[in-house]
């Protein structure tokens, strides 16, 4: 199949989205790459590998979103000069997605402006590559200096404000760098992978099963949506159509999780303006929640609920009973909270206008999930690509259009009503009109196949390439996070705003360390 009138055959991948792959040239990378910008298209995602182990060489890969789905382009480099055409020029999210191809396979943009390392922190030399097949991280190095170049402002009073990697809270590190005047922040630059474990490396030659587990485990807030974009990767891969069931099942699983975490965000954001009520009563909802998650389907964070070919556990009738009737408890509750936001004075002028993000900014720098959708951008999976249940459902886009703080609150407040609507509908269904099938149909997995999955978590978009080798183990897992185009819109966000606000902007974008850290 061919897409924008390019020489490019393009493979459909058998998973419920509209998913395509194909191999190609330089020049096709590149007439790709800017036909997608000119389409208003997105970048996913964009990793190297090595298949030299298979007879192939070294490669980079980028997921790019368009009208018409995912388009998975792989380009072979030579291997004396592995090095590839830039297009961090047309998609900005690419900058650190490049770099970070860089420090594990040893690939490079041709002419980038910043080629700086991103995750490799003098852990290793700048010489290995952790993703090449003749090493196998097991190797021990010294550790080396890492005098990290940060961009310097200058001028009349200017001064730096270095916060972490270490912060005062139970959260995980990462570093930020504001140059300031008075409180005043001019910039803000961040520098991550502190919690950077070695996870693509670990993913190669686990079997199907072993992968998913630690799918599941790259970030534990979005536990489910991990696990059902790799399911859906092994299952497109051994060409496995899940049971209906197992399918409505997944999407409760999901939203649950989506509720959850719109919950815990939701006071953290009161708190942060100095509105502790908030805090105390979202947490307390969301204790509630994760109860009944534990009580239901066995853990509290949903983890290993969902597995290759299925879901791990059923539902029974009186199980979906209760969670019916915490729903309706739970929308009494946040309905009366939201009343209370909404009128709340000294709680709105913390967050009207507060670390706002345009639509043209949020287009130009890739702002996606919740937070692109605060800002205008209406991507979203469910609604765009609705598959197996979601196109039953009918989900429309929550949108709205200041990119302010006020409006990824009022995002969270409407998205967590929209899922308990969502999540309703799926247990009544479940009750009254069961879907048939069994929860689990065995998957046998082909060797040396291609399979991708493509979910919209609570954050974002959640993408995951999978590829096995000739003994149908993994080869390659590459899995995205949408922090990695959200990190970025940061920075930016924070301009003209006072110091005192970060934590506040911060925690209304909500991104994951783990996640982009990998």
């Amino acid at each position: 199949m061919e897409f924008f009138g390019l020489d490019c055959r393009f493979t459909r991948i058998a998973a419920p989205l509209p998913i395509y792959c194909a191999d190609v040239e330089a020049t096709q990378w590149s007439a790709l790459a800017l036909a997608v910008a000119e389409a208003k298209g997105r970048l996913v995602s964009l990793w190297g590998s090595d298949e030299r182990a298979s007879g192939d060489g070294l490669t980079v890969s980028a997921a790019y979103a368009t009208a018409d789905g995912l388009l998975w382009a792989k380009l072979g480099l030579d291997p004396q000069q592995p090095t590839y055409p830039d297009i961090a020029r047309l998609f900005a999210p690419a900058i650190r997605m490049q770099r970070t191809a860089h420090d594990l396979v040893g690939i490079a943009p041709e002419d980038a402006d910043d080629l700086r390392p991103w995750l490799r922190h003098g852990a290793w030399p700048a010489d290995y590559f952790p993703l090449r097949f003749e090493n196998t991280c097991e190797e021990h190095f010294e550790p080396q200096a890492d005098a990290y170049p940060f961009v310097p402002v200058e001028g009349d009073g200017v001064h730096e404000i270095a916060v972490g990697p270490v912060h005062a809270g139970t959260i995980e590190p990462g570093h930020f760098r504001f140059s300031v005047v008075g409180e005043k922040v001019l910039r803000l630059e961040e520098r991550l992978g502190y919690t950077h474990k070695g996870i693509e490396r670990r993913f190669m030659g686990m079997d199907i099963d072993q992968g998913a587990r630690l799918a599941g485990r790259v970030s534990g807030d979005s536990t489910v949506a991990y696990a059902w974009a790799y399911a859906m990767a092994a299952e497109s891969l051994a060409g496995v159509q899940v049971p209906e069931r197992a399918a409505w099942l997944r999407a409760l699983l999901l939203e649950r999780e989506r509720v959850a975490n719109h919950l815990g965000d939701l006071g953290a954001l009161g708190n942060d303006a100095a509105f502790g009520f908030a805090l105390a009563q979202f947490s307390r909802l969301r204790e509630d929640w994760l109860r009944a998650n534990r009580d239901a389907f066995g853990h509290r964070l949903l983890m290993d609920c969902i597995r290759p070919g299925g879901v791990a556990q059923d539902l029974d009738g009186p199980a979906a009973a209760r969670l019916r009737v915490q729903i309706a408890d739970i929308t009494r509750e946040v309905t009366e909270l939201k009343d209370i936001y909404d009128e709340h004075a000294g709680l709105q002028d913390r967050l009207v206008t507060t670390g706002r993000v345009t639509a043209e900014l949020a287009t130009k720098l890739g702002l996606t999930g919740l937070a692109g959708r605060a800002s205008g951008l209406s991507a979203d999976l469910r609604a765009d690509f609705p598959w197996p249940p979601y196109d039953k459902l009918g989900v429309t886009a929550c949108v709205h259009r200041n990119g302010d703080v006020a409006a990824r609150v009022a995002m969270r407040f409407e998205e967590c009503f929209a899922s308990l609507r969502l999540i309703d509908t799926l247990l009544l269904t479940l009750i009254t009109k069961p879907p048939a099938g069994p929860i689990h149909t065995p998957i046998a997995v082909s060797r040396e196949g291609v399979g991708a999955g493509w979910i919209e978590g609570w954050r974002g978009e959640i993408f995951v390439a999978l590829e096995t080798s000739a003994q149908g183990r993994v080869a390659r897992c590459h899995c995205h996070d949408p922090s990695w185009q959200n990190w970025p819109v940061l920075e930016h966000a924070i301009i003209g705003n006072i110091v005192p606000d970060f934590p506040l902007i911060n925690k209304s974008f909500n991104l994951s360390y783990s996640g982009q850290d990998l």
